[in-house]
């Protein structure tokens, strides 16, 4: 009876490992590219795949770091992503016929982006920066909307500052401590790293300027939403269980900040503090703020009118419920 128990015991455990084998190489392959992968935003991805999130849902992403939503756009042209991580002003690709849709928003207001002055500028608060030059990234990019809606909302008006491209952020701040400008508009954890060397001070976050508005999607091949669907779903499920636990996990993303983007221990920290109020909880678009898009398209001259709901995203998957 024993032997018997015992070689029953073993077979149990043989199929038991068996089913678990077959499950972990059931896991569908993906290919995930990021718009930055200096973004502190985009760290919910490597943070839920190292806690075996994706996992959990049959999915195994690749991560590809990619600079900027048209890379993205880019790639998934070529076929070289089957999801991206991106900006809510990349939606309008979706409307000039990228082969890519919009399916979750995953977070809301720019808190991710900021106005930083030099550490002892005399700049003290929003008002001193009337009749300014203010750096942005590109002429019709994000910042350089946020920009123009902080001198229309301060009642300045849409030419109450001067906005100066000067594309990346190290050209941005040599600009800065050179004199040639006197605040830079780039992300707010950047602006913590310069408080941290006592280089620069964030005046105020952005995200005051667009209550109502989605910084960062989730895309998708059209093809995979229509052919796909189930691939689609779970990996939505995988990436929201990720922003759940990274919500609940400080720890967990302050170390990633760390190791991946080279923050100190202090500005992740801060970072984390400060940005982790932006991720959605389920994906959804929130009208007024799909609204404040489709007129900043408009405004920075991405698209001549309006585009449709429809154009830009779908709703079919949501809400995200992991």
């Amino acid at each position: 009876m024993t032997m018997r128990r015992s070689a029953t015991l073993l077979l149990a455990a043989a199929v038991a490992a068996g089913a678990a084998l077959a499950h972990a190489q059931a896991a569908d392959k993906v290919r995930l590219g990021k718009a930055q992968g200096a973004a502190w935003t985009f760290l919910v991805a490597d943070v839920g795949l190292e806690a075996g999130l994706f996992a959990k849902y049959g999915i195994e992403p690749e991560i590809i770091d990619l600079a900027g939503d048209a890379k993205v756009q880019q790639a998934f042209a070529a076929g070289s992503i089957d999801f991206g991580l991106g900006s809510g002003p990349g939606l309008a690709f979706a409307a000039k016929g990228s082969p890519a849709i919009g399916v979750a928003a995953f977070a809301g207001a720019p808190r991710n982006i900021s106005a930083t002055v030099l550490y002892d500028s005399p700049i003290k608060s929003v008002a001193d920066l009337k009749g300014k030059r203010i750096s942005v990234s590109t002429v019709g990019s994000l910042t350089d909307w946020l920009t123009k809606q902080m001198a229309i909302k301060e009642g300045w008006g849409a030419d109450g500052v001067t906005t100066v491209a000067l594309g990346a952020i190290n050209a941005a701040v040599a600009a800065l401590v050179a004199g040639q400008v006197d605040a830079v508009v780039l992300a707010t954890e950047a602006g913590f790293q310069l408080e941290d060397r006592k280089a620069g001070r964030v005046l105020i976050g952005m995200d005051r300027y667009a209550p109502h508005f989605i910084t960062h999607v989730v895309f998708a091949q059209k093809r995979l939403v229509s052919d796909d669907p189930g691939l689609v779903d779970r990996f939505l499920k995988g990436f929201f269980a990720s922003i759940a636990y990274a919500k609940h996990n400080k720890d967990k993303m302050s170390q990633a900040a760390e190791r991946i983007i080279k923050q100190s221990p202090a500005v992740a920290d801060r970072t984390y503090d400060y940005e982790i109020a932006m991720f959605s909880e389920d994906g959804r678009f929130d009208p007024a703020a799909v609204e404040a898009l489709k007129d900043s398209f408009v405004a920075m001259g991405t698209l001549e009118t309006k585009p449709r709901d429809d154009q830009l995203f779908t709703d079919r998957f949501l809400p995200v419920k992991p």
